[in-house]
């Protein structure tokens, strides 16, 4: 397959690149497993109902003519051409559309996530990680690695069943889409492991992430009155400082989480990572991050979260409407302005907008994005009401339907305003 960027070859569709994906997924998978989601597949696609073994049969011969054609090309032929050459020579391939576009993002959908928490799974992390990495090196960015895992996992499902376990899993990765800021990917990645790529990121940031994501979790948990001190513990390793591949960073991002499993579980031990490495890198204010502008390919197959975000399907926004408690150090002096409380990441340029709902479908850009909320540019904000339905269409999300409140406005030249709006919970 030519590689990404190959001037000579034409990139291939994200469809194209999802079937590439297909391919790589079922050639690990055992032949009863993988004839069993190929019956489906061809049912899906075509309306054939063939066996199992069929479909492995019929499978083979797909891929052995879609190299037939590409050396006879001498180019990249599409798993698809291969598929239709295959079943339309044996007469069985009777409905010209191939594949109804909702089964085909369902499809989408399972090669790319874990079926029970609805994260990226392992194959995607890799990809990911691999990606996020080599972009790192390119531009000179820091990027975290986390590696977290379920406290008392095991003793969960020996008391209380797996169906309570299943559900403390369910819980930890909605801990995680709600306390992630929209430019991080989450993942899981084992039976009680999750992984996070943190973009940019030096170590005070992704550790003071981490211990928002824990406490967030131990609030979440409570709710299900468990005996069990059931938490996440975590790990981190941030490029460059320590390591340059992705084995030396998941290497040490692991040894750092068993170092807090061992360190005991009071609250000063939480910092699993305290090195010379993490010292040194001086303490940035989230205004002084610089997010480049992410392209619409970003979270695409099979550069599909954190998704990822997930580009197959929308889902609603949850954002606590509490700030991060304000002690004396940090409260703002006298007659200075209020700091931010999120961090605020410039979407100008990257074609990212809104559709107003409630506003007769009324479209607008989006500035920039935050975790607690977005500013629109707006040509008459007097006509949009103080709180409204939105859908965000912003290249590192899904679309995402939100509630928005109007918090302030500021006209600009033109007569056009900058509106900020904040989620409502």
């Amino acid at each position: 397959m030519p590689q990404t960027g190959d001037p000579s070859q034409p990139q291939p569709s994200a469809e194209d690149s999802f079937l590439d994906l297909l391919v790589e997924t079922l050639d690990g998978l055992d032949e009863s497993v993988r004839g069993q989601f190929l019956r489906q597949f061809f049912r899906t696609i075509a309306q054939i109902d063939f066996s199992d073994a069929q479909s492995n049969d019929y499978w083979e011969r797909i891929l052995l003519r879609r190299r037939e054609l590409a050396e006879n090309l001498g180019k990249r032929v599409s798993l698809k051409t291969a598929l239709v050459d295959v079943l339309a020579s044996t007469n069985f391939l009777r409905v010209p559309i191939l594949m109804e576009y909702d089964e085909f993002k369902k499809l989408q959908i399972n090669a790319a996530t874990d079926a029970l928490t609805g994260l990226y799974n392992r194959r995607l992390f890799d990809e990911y990680c691999d990606k996020e990495l080599n972009r790192a090196k390119r531009y000179g960015h820091q990027l975290a690695i986390v590696i977290l895992d379920l406290h008392k996992l095991k003793e969960v499902n020996d008391r209380h069943g797996h169906l309570q376990g299943d559900q403390v899993l369910q819980l930890a990765a909605t801990t995680l889409r709600k306390t992630m800021r929209a430019s991080d990917f989450a993942f899981r990645i084992g039976g009680d492991e999750f992984a996070l790529l943190l973009p940019q990121t030096d170590p005070e940031q992704a550790i003071t992430l981490c211990r928002r994501i824990r406490s967030q979790y131990e609030i979440d948990i409570k709710p299900l009155k468990m005996e069990i001190g059931v938490t996440l513990d975590f790990g981190v390793a941030v490029h460059p400082h320590d390591g340059e591949t992705k084995s030396a960073l998941m290497n040490l991002a692991d040894q750092r989480l068993y170092q807090l499993k061992n360190s005991g579980r009071g609250a000063a031990r939480v910092i699993p990572l305290e090195t010379p490495a993490a010292r040194e890198v001086p303490a940035q204010s989230p205004t002084q991050r610089e997010v480049p502008a992410p392209s619409f390919t970003q979270r695409e197959i099979p550069a599909p979260s954190q998704p990822v975000s997930t580009p197959f399907v929308a889902s609603p926004v949850k954002i606590p409407v509490e700030a991060p408690p304000t002690t004396a150090e940090t409260r703002p002096a006298a007659g200075q302005p209020e700091a931010r409380k999120w961090e605020r990441v410039s979407l100008v340029g990257t074609k990212a907008y809104a559709i107003l709902t409630d506003v007769n479908q009324k479209t607008a850009a989006v500035l920039d994005l935050s975790y607690g909320g977005v500013a629109l540019l707006l040509e008459n904000p007097e006509d949009v009401p103080s709180q409204f339905h939105a859908v965000l269409h912003v290249p590192i999300l899904p679309p995402v339907r939100v509630v928005l409140r109007k918090t302030n406005t500021q006209r600009l030249e033109g007569g056009r305003a900058r509106v900020g709006c904040s989620f409502v919970s």
